[in-house]
């Protein structure tokens, strides 16, 4: 697989917990990538509309290209 641009974590997330009555940072989630995200996000539109293809691999496709297109805007 191809080093991807994933944009880093959509929704990081970092906790404390107690431990021997000292608070400690315990848990970080890097939740889903903001590529993930972006291309959720993309596939809602197109489900929501007329799709012009039935091909599920194509539609995945199509909502990661959009994904890295919209990763690439933002480093402009």
């Amino acid at each position: 697989m191809k080093d991807v641009n994933t944009g880093g974590p959509a929704f990081p997330m970092s906790g404390f917990d107690m431990r021997h009555g000292q608070p400690v940072q315990a848990v970080y989630q890097h939740g889903m990538t903001l590529r993930d995200y972006f291309a959720v996000k993309a596939m809602q539109g197109l489900l929501a509309g007329k799709l012009t293809t039935t091909e599920l691999s194509a539609i995945a496709d199509d909502c990661y290209a959009m994904a890295d297109a919209m990763l690439k805007a933002r480093e402009s």
